[in-house]
C-alpha cells in the first residue's frame, strides 16, 4: 500500500514536471519563431548586393546572419559584414561571409541589431549582452539602423518591460566613483557580476558593466548626456533617436514594423 502510494505520487510529480517542461519548450519555440520572423523580414527588405552591413549581437541576430548567408548563397549577393562583438565575428566567419571592421569601412549602408527594449519613439535600451559600446559605434556609422526583436521587447516607454536597468560600460579603475555619480542622478547602480567566473562581467573592451535601474520615465536624451559626461563612463546602452525602423516578430510568424516617420 505504502509502495503503491509512493509510486503514484512519484508518477504524478513526474507528470507535472513534464508538463512544465513541455510548456517551457513551447514558449521557447514561440520566441524562436518570433525572432526568426523579425530577422528574416528585416534582411529581405533591407539587404542588397554591394552593401556594407553592420552585424549586431545577441540571440536574434543569429537569425539575421542565417538569412543573410542564405541570400548570399542563393542570390550571389556581395555583402561585407562589420561585427559588433566576438559573437558577431564568430557568426560571420562560420557563415562564410566577408568580414571587415569599422576602420576599413567607417561608413556602413545598414546596421541590423537586436534590443532589450524599444519604446514607441524607437528609443532603445541595449547592452544586456555587454556589447553596447561596439553596437553603438557601428549603428552610429550606418546610414540606416534597423532593430529586430520579438514582440516581448515592444514597450510604450523604456522600463515598462525591461527592469534590469541601463547598461553602462565603465573603466574598471573608476567604477566606484562612477557608481556614486550615477546614484546622484537618482538611478540605482549595480555592478554586473559574471555567472561562469568569479568577479564582474568584463566586456570585449576589458571594461566593467554597471546596470543602472530606474523607477521613472526620464527625458532620455538629457539622461544620456548626463551619464556620458561622468568621467569613467565609456558608453551607455541608451540608443536615443538612432533607429530608422523596428521589426517585431510574433509567434505565428507575422511581423509588425514601426518606422521612424510614424513616431513623429
Amino acid at each position: 500500500m505504502h509502495r503503491t502510494l509512493c509510486c503514484a505520487v512519484a508518477t504524478s510529480t513526474s507528470h507535472r514536471a513534464l508538463v512544465r517542461l513541455f510548456r517551457h519548450l513551447g514558449m521557447q519555440d514561440a520566441v524562436t519563431a518570433a525572432k526568426r520572423a523579425a530577422a528574416y523580414r528585416a534582411v529581405d527588405e533591407n539587404i542588397k548586393t554591394n552593401q556594407v552591413v553592420g552585424i549586431g549581437s545577441g540571440s536574434t541576430i543569429v537569425y539575421a546572419v542565417e538569412r543573410i548567408a542564405e541570400r548570399v548563397k542563393s542570390e550571389h549577393l556581395l555583402v561585407t559584414c562589420v561585427p559588433t562583438s566576438f559573437q558577431a565575428v564568430s557568426l560571420i566567419t562560420s557563415s562564410n561571409l566577408i568580414l571587415s571592421d569599422l576602420n576599413r569601412h567607417p561608413e556602413l549602408d545598414v546596421a541590423i541589431d537586436g534590443a532589450d527594449e524599444v519604446d514607441m519613439q524607437l528609443n532603445c535600451i541595449k547592452g544586456g549582452g555587454g556589447c553596447h559600446t561596439q553596437e553603438k559605434l557601428v549603428a552610429a556609422n550606418a546610414n540606416t539602423f534597423i532593430v529586430i526583436a520579438d514582440d516581448r521587447k515592444d514597450s510604450k516607454t523604456l522600463g515598462e518591460k525591461w527592469t534590469k536597468g541601463i547598461p553602462i560600460e565603465v573603466i574598471p579603475f573608476a567604477y566606484v566613483s562612477v557608481m556614486k555619480r550615477i546614484a546622484s542622478l537618482g538611478l540605482q547602480p549595480i555592478l554586473r557580476m559574471a555567472t561562469q567566473k568569479a568577479g564582474p562581467v568584463v566586456t570585449d573592451n576589458g571594461n566593467f558593466v554597471v546596470d543602472a535601474t530606474f523607477n521613472e520615465v526620464y527625458d532620455w536624451c538629457k539622461l544620456q548626456h548626463k551619464l556620458i559626461c561622468i568621467p569613467g563612463v565609456v558608453e551607455t546602452g541608451l540608443f536615443i533617436g538612432m533607429a530608422s525602423k523596428a521589426y517585431f516578430g510574433n509567434a505565428d510568424g507575422s511581423v509588425r514594423v514601426r518606422n521612424k516617420e510614424d513616431t513623429a
